[in-house]
């Protein structure tokens, strides 16, 4: 029996997971706070996919509106690889017990920008909860895998210190409930940890989104991939909450319009259909409903030149019975400050979502170096991952298709080629290493790297805000090796020190890139 370690615990992880079980692997999952605090669990929209594979014509106009939103940058063999598998992976996750929506017999799919038909699987507007809870409770059921929840990955273990080519053989990792730092072996690791929202000061990500996989297998010799490219989503909630709520693409599919502060007097008088006045309609004819790269734009630049704080999602032309069915839960988070879907124009803004570019990966996940090579026993997937199914911009519910497909795909081709080679790793050495007291510097360099990454490497950007974010990333991160070197590994070093070099790594994509492409769009350039 072979032992693979997986790091995180959303749907690519925990898919991945149970197909290694099921083939006989022991696995050993690890997750820094509760499985539930994954990225898939704040997943809204739904799952893209053509359930029936004679359905060419389907398939067809997918891979054509998935290419399309990834402006010219997509790897089109994995876009049809995915598209093509699609079919599959959702019946296993049915036959794992998610429970999609349905419209009597049929499933209910709706449409999101960027998409020419409705082909989005969904468990109304909670989809990734359902996944999260069905594939949460299939693994709960196995005695080969093991979860191990409130442990921070820190580095990966080389077979051969600083020879990536010899690969990897394990994983050190920080329990957060003792503080004691542990070196678990494996035959394989799977990174599966998600994105970096954090790195910006308003983000719809949960907390865990620290770029942590990233980091650690380019500290291994890990190539990343397209960095450049981050999607920022048009319609956060600005309702006075702390924290910006996802209002889901699915609304704005279902009929949803933005409009700013002029439009939505107009509307209010004229008494037509609110896309009439939507500004969004300056930037595509596809208005509200265009990709998100230019729907946030729209957004951020309306904002900018009227100096407000938001823009608005109307929806109260729609039916509003009908709305509240299928989005209880913005519903119900819109009640908390005196909203209602079908009634109140919505405040929103955009907000940092999903990193489109990431670790180099093949088709079958292998993770790769900056030659090409394979790291050898280490693998990537989900949003950790740069596949090449994005291109420049990501199709609205890609995600959690990709992950799915490339989880199983990943998984069997370990199961093809199992490593049964498990060697002893390496204690931490802590020698001379002192307990961090005082933490106000790194919660001082923590405001400062999301200030300089709102700033300086936002939706809109040029080279000598660039410049400047460079600068400032080179002296934040020589300030934190000093204290990396001389301290204990802590949650809040340990996410740091990733943060700024998965910063580090988006900064220098962005200044290299000669010409606008989907998400990246430098006003030096136009």
């Amino acid at each position: 029996m072979s032992r693979v370690v997986i790091i995180g615990s959303g749907i690519a992880g925990l898919f991945a997971a149970l197909r290694l079980d099921k083939a006989g692997h022991e696995v050993i999952i690890i997750t820094k706070q509760r499985p539930e605090d994954s990225s898939t669990n704040w997943a809204q929209g739904g799952i893209a996919g053509i359930l029936d594979k004679t359905d060419g014509e389907g398939m067809a106009a997918h891979i054509n509106d998935t290419l399309a939103c990834g402006d010219g940058v997509c790897d089109e063999e994995v876009v049809r690889c995915v598209v093509e598998e699609a079919g599959d992976r959702i019946r296993d996750l049915l036959s794992i017990g998610v429970d999609f929506e349905k419209d009597g017999t049929e499933f209910h799919l709706v449409k999101e920008g960027g998409h020419s038909t409705r082909r989005i699987l969904h468990a109304k507007d909670a989809t990734g909860a359902e996944i999260e809870r069905a594939l949460t409770n299939a693994v709960d059921s196995s005695d080969n895998i093991s979860l191990r929840p409130h442990t921070l990955g820190v580095d990966l273990i080389q077979r051969t210190h600083g020879n990536p080519e010899d690969g990897i053989k394990g994983i050190w990792c920080l329990d957060l409930g003792t503080g004691n730092m542990n070196a678990i072996s494996a035959d394989a690791v799977l990174i599966a940890t998600g994105g970096c929202g954090l790195l910006w000061e308003r983000t719809t990500n949960p907390s865990v989104a620290s770029g942590d996989g990233l980091a650690m297998a380019v500290r291994a010799g890990a190539a990343s991939k397209d960095m450049a490219y981050f999607q920022f989503h048009p319609t956060a909630l600005m309702a006075g909450n702390d924290k910006p709520f996802l209002i889901t693409e699915a609304l704005r599919g279902e009929g949803g319009v933005l409009l700013d502060n002029e439009g939505l007097i107009k509307y209010r008088a004229g008494h037509e259909q609110p896309e009439k006045y939507s500004f969004t309609l300056k930037s595509s004819h596809h208005g509200s409903l265009a990709t998100r790269d230019v729907v946030a734009r729209a957004c951020d630049q309306r904002m900018k030149v009227t100096g407000a704080d938001n823009v608005w999602l109307v929806t109260d032309h729609l039916d509003k019975t009908k709305l509240h069915n299928h989005f209880p839960n913005i519903e119900s988070k819109l009640n908390e400050y005196g909203l209602s879907l079908g009634v109140d124009p919505l405040p929103v803004a955009p907000a940092a979502h999903y990193m489109v570019g990431g670790l180099s990966v093949d088709i079958d996940g292998k993770v790769l170096m900056e030659n090409g090579n394979e790291i050898p026993g280490l693998y990537g997937i989900g949003e950790v991952a740069c596949t090449g199914m994005h291109g420049a911009n990501r199709l609205a519910s890609n995600s959690l298709l990709e992950a799915v497909v490339f989880a199983n795909r990943a998984a069997d081709h370990f199961i093809a080629r199992p490593n049964n080679n498990l060697e002893d790793v390496p204690s931490w050495r802590a020698e001379g290493m002192t307990k961090l007291e005082e933490h106000a510097p790194l919660v001082r360099d923590l405001e400062t790297l999301r200030k300089t990454m709102t700033d300086d490497v936002g939706i809109v950007r040029n080279f000598s805000r660039l410049q400047r974010a460079k600068r400032m990333l080179e002296l934040l991160s020589i300030e934190v090796d000093l204290i990396w070197t001389k301290s204990l590994p802590s949650r809040e070093l340990v996410e740091l020190r990733n943060l700024i070099l998965v910063a580090t790594h988006i900064t220098e994509d962005a200044i290299r890139r000669t010409e606008n492409r989907g998400l990246h769009y430098n006003k030096d350039l136009i």
